[in-house]
């Protein structure tokens, strides 16, 4: 192949692709810095304060909490400034990250459900419904782990480390504009340093076939799910190694042909959700969290995230296997 088909093809599949993410990465950090300069925090936060005071999770947890419900970017962002400027414990951070997982499910739902309705149908309300309540027993199992792994505050109900006896600064517009711009320039070359490499590395990874390889090896031992249909297999397969769609459409197909019940197709399904986890997460997760966070942490939060996850769905799918058979 030579240098003009090349070219082309670097930058669409990659180029293009990364300045797409940083630029999104550095409106998520301008954001979180702005929000933090006029001190919104405890406002913001005030939509999960039940929760927050519950779990004994800091006023900048709720925040972004509360912002993970229109930019993951940006809430995972707060997180990582707080805990940059040694305003949030390593310990938090990560039930804090944990924490968001309902409302980055909302963010993603509408485009979920409108992709599985058309393609299979009344198994889609019943699918979307188990993944959501997963997602709901995700949040408070971190709730509850919070309330005993973080030691509460009697004057606000958070976190001591959100308490450092000060008042902080009152800024006007411009002046929270100004010093969202120095942090900015101080955090985004870091960001840029720690995100192109990585991003880069996974893209010629996915190009020269690594993950391909790992899905296919996932995809072909599934001899330990003896309980699944034949039918299923295929589902599984092409969840695992194409994409999410490719699997809804051979489950519609499927459903259509009567070869397979609404049960098998939703159990298929989240078969291939939970097998799918762990290679997803490295290819398209961790480029863009190791941006934000470092990348030990960003690891280490993807790792807890996928554990959550898989657990989540795999006692929602045990529920619903015995409860349906």
């Amino acid at each position: 192949m030579d240098l003009a088909n090349i070219l082309p093809q670097l930058w669409t599949s990659l180029v293009w692709p990364l300045i797409r993410l940083i630029c999104f990465i550095s409106i998520g950090l301008m954001v979180a810095n702005f929000i933090e300069a006029l001190n919104w925090t405890n406002k913001i936060a005030a939509l999960g304060k039940p929760l927050l005071r519950l779990g004994n999770l800091s006023n900048t947890a709720g925040a972004s909490f509360s912002m993970a419900l229109f930019s993951g970017v940006t809430a995972n962002t707060m997180l990582s400034e707080a805990y940059a400027q040694g305003k949030m414990k390593k310990k938090e951070l990560i039930l804090a990250n944990l924490f968001n997982s309902l409302p980055t499910y909302f963010l993603h739902l509408p485009t979920v459900f409108f992709i599985t309705a058309p393609l299979i149908k009344g198994a889609a309300i019943i699918y979307v419904g188990l993944t959501f309540g997963a997602a709901i027993l995700r949040t408070f199992s971190i709730i509850i782990l919070s309330r005993f792994l973080l030691p509460p505050n009697l004057e606000t109900g958070t976190t001591s480390s959100q308490i450092d006896g000060k008042k902080r600064e009152k800024l006007d517009w411009r002046g929270a504009l100004q010093k969202s711009w120095k942090r900015f320039k101080k955090r985004i070359r870091k960001i840029v340093l720690f995100t192109v490499p990585i991003y880069t590395l996974i893209f010629f990874m996915h190009r020269g076939g690594v993950f391909t390889v790992l899905e296919e090896f996932m995809a072909t031992y599934l001899s330990f799910l003896p309980w699944l249909s034949p039918q299923s297999m295929g589902i599984i397969t092409l969840h695992i190694a194409a994409e999410f769609t490719a699997g809804l459409a051979a489950a519609g197909a499927m459903l259509q042909e009567g070869s397979m019940s609404y049960r098998e197709v939703i159990l298929a399904l989240l078969v291939g959700n939970v097998l799918s986890s762990p290679v997803r997460a490295i290819r398209h997760q961790f480029p863009y969290y190791a941006g934000i966070f470092q990348p030990k942490i960003a690891a280490e939060l993807i790792l807890y995230s996928q554990i959550f996850r898989i657990s989540s769905l795999i006692f929602i799918g045990c529920i619903y296997f015995f409860v349906t058979m």
